[in-house]
Order: structure tokens, then C-alpha cells, then sequence
């Protein structure tokens, strides 16, 4: 999937959702069913290939009805930027498992997501990261906090070698201000790293 800028976003999400609907029906209806959990008023998707070809995955529109109008045909346009993150972040982490890759690479997923979808997000990425490596670049304490701080790797910049250095907050070490503090709190505070 295409995640790159506003003008291209999630440029074959749709047809990406199509496959799925067409070939692993299963995973396809557990994804609408995480999008209605997070976006009540969303009905359904209507995938259609633009040329007739039901077999033509290339030219399908992100075409949707909410659960209320159900006449009323909404295009990709009609979803706020939030709400079209979440659907591709959705369709990234919920594709079947041998359909994902070795590795994903999210930078800031948080952005523009309400905070319940934030705590969907990261079980999502908890599930996907059960048959694949998942990293989430974050800046978001919200995000943050939903994560054990094993699972967590801090990134500094070092001024006097010029570099940046990855490190492991100890859990072990860090014991009496787990007990008093909440991940968050701990990176706020500069306990593990990461403050500018």
C-alpha cells in the first residue's frame, strides 16, 4: 500500500480492499467490522472496478454508504484524513498472514487518529507483529502508553559522535518508577531518553 503524501495516500487502498473481498472474504469483513468500531456512522464499502471487469483490480474507486444512508454513495473524499489513516493502517495490519510482509515501517501513525482509534491501532500492530516485525516511529505519549516498555526502543542523538543511538529501556532497572509511572511519564520526564 501506497502510504506516502496526501496527494497519493493510500493510492490502491481500494483495490487492495477489493482483492480481499473477492479472495479472503474473512479477513476483508473483520477489517470493516475494526473501521465500524472506530467510525460508527461507516456502513459499508462498495467496490466496484470502474471498467465492469470484476477480475480488473487496478481501476477501483474507495467508494462507501454509511449505516444510515444507505442510498447515498460517499467517495474517498468524503472521509477525513483520520479516518482514511485508519482504514489503511486497518487494511495493512488485519490482510491475512501470509499476505503481510517481513517487515513494517509506520512513521507517526497516530496523526490525526481520535484516541480510541490510537488504542485500536496498537492492537492491531500487537496482532501483526505475531507473523511479522512491526516498528512504529511515534512522538505520540498516547501511542506510547500502549505498549510494554519491553517492547519500546529509544532513539537519541548522540552530539559528540555525531550519530544517532538506539537503546533498550531495563525494565529490571527501571522497576520503582514502573511501579509510580506510566511510560509516558518516564519519556516526559527524560528516565529513558528521547527528549530533543
Amino acid at each position: 500500500m501506497n502510504l506516502q503524501k496526501k496527494s497519493c495516500f493510500a493510492g490502491n487502498l481500494a483495490s487492495c480492499l477489493y482483492r480481499l473481498e473477492l479472495h479472503h472474504p474473512k479477513y476483508y469483513q473483520r477489517i470493516v467490522e475494526r473501521i465500524r468500531q472506530v467510525c460508527p456512522q461507516f456502513g459499508e464499502f462498495v467496490l466496484k472496478p470502474q471498467d465492469g471487469d470484476p477480475f480488473n483490480i487496478r481501476n477501483v474507486l474507495l467508494n462507501w454508504k454509511e449505516r444510515n444512508r444507505p442510498d447515498y454513495l460517499f467517495g474517498p473524499h468524503q472521509l477525513s484524513d483520520g479516518t482514511l489513516r485508519f482504514i489503511a493502517l486497518t487494511t495493512l495490519f488485519l490482510q491475512p498472514p501470509e499476505m503481510l510482509p517481513s517487515v513494517i515501517v509506520v512513521d507517526e501513525p497516530e496523526l490525526g487518529l481520535h484516541p480510541y482509534a490510537i488504542t485500536a491501532l496498537a492492537g492491531m500492530a500487537k496482532a501483526a507483529s505475531q507473523n511479522c516485525q512491526v516498528v512504529l516511529a511515534t512522538q505520540s505519549t498516547r501511542l506510547v502508553d500502549e505498549f510494554d516498555l519491553e517492547d519500546i526502543r529509544v532513539i537519541d542523538y548522540d552530539r559528540e559522535k555525531n550519530c544517532s543511538r538506539c537503546s533498550q529501556p531495563d525494565p529490571v532497572k527501571l522497576k520503582e518508577w514502573i511501579d509510580e509511572y506510566s511510560t509516558s511519564e518516564l519519556w516526559e520526564k527524560n528516565v529513558i531518553g528521547g527528549k530533543p
